[in-house]
């Protein structure tokens, strides 16, 4: 009997490992991808190295490393899942962005999901599965680092593109686009303004900030049988920051109701 298998890019991070954790209540092993040796191990310790989970160092930009990948996770189970979480943000505004950290931003958080659904592409083909991209509110609005942002928009039309061309093969593409979550790669702005976080929530409509948890939660009913009949969508998981800003409707309106 083949194994029902998951595979996470960027799960050594704490959105990764939460998504992985999710994954593994429904997939037979779920496999961490990371380039971070160290945070990879780490993350298998938190994970308390369950029989459920493998790990395996890989550079996803890499075409070769990917290829060899996939080879050595073919022997382990058939792949159903797979998501696309690894992504990283350099330059704060177009001002401090060069030609390098455009061209990087986009090979990590454009170009490496493409260049992984390609390596998983068959083993997706046959198991009719499903994949989601991690994309960002950033990717929807202009909320600071823009090659991040332009290669997370570019990520949302990729996943329409995948959707579309490999419906046929029952393949399901779908994308995530998570507000702020509070994880490591926040605690730097934390470190510098105690307070970001609480100044944040002034403009989502909930008044608070998504988890890792709530994101691995959408991805895992996307990648469910209950979404079936999803795909080419993308899922803000954001607390209602692109619905709208209730201070600025309060301004508009001169209503006290926002």
């Amino acid at each position: 009997m083949t194994h029902k298998v998951a595979v996470v890019t960027g799960a050594a991070g704490d959105i990764g490992r939460a998504i992985a954790k999710r994954l593994a209540d429904s997939h037979d092993l779920v496999v961490l991808l990371d380039l971070d040796c160290q945070a990879l191990g780490q993350a298998m310790v938190e994970l308390s190295d369950d029989v459920r989970f493998a790990s395996l160092v890989c550079d996803v930009t890499d075409e070769k490393d990917l290829a060899e990948t996939a080879a050595r996770i073919s022997t382990l189970g058939l792949v159903h899942t797979l998501v696309n979480n690894a992504g990283a943000a350099r330059a704060v505004s177009l001002g401090d962005t060069d030609g390098e950290i455009w061209r990087k931003d986009n090979a990590l958080n454009l170009e490496a999901p493409f260049l992984c659904f390609r390596a998983f592409e068959n083993a997706l083909k046959e198991a009719k599965g499903s994949l989601v991209n991690i994309s960002s509110v950033n990717g929807m609005a202009v909320f600071g680092h823009p090659a991040y942002s332009a290669a997370k928009a570019g990520l949302i039309h990729l996943t329409k593109l995948i959707a579309v061309e490999y419906g046929k093969y029952g393949i399901r593409a779908n994308a995530v686009a998570p507000g702020t979550v509070r994880t490591q790669a926040w605690e730097a702005r934390a470190a510098t303004n105690p307070q970001v976080f609480e100044e944040a929530k002034r403009w989502y409509a909930l008044q608070r900030i998504a988890t890792a948890e709530d994101i691995a939660n959408a991805v895992f009913f996307l990648v469910s049988d209950q979404a079936a009949a999803i795909t080419g969508v993308c899922l803000p998981v954001d607390c209602g920051l692109t619905a709208g800003q209730a201070e600025l409707a309060r301004t508009f309106s001169q209503s006290d109701n926002y």
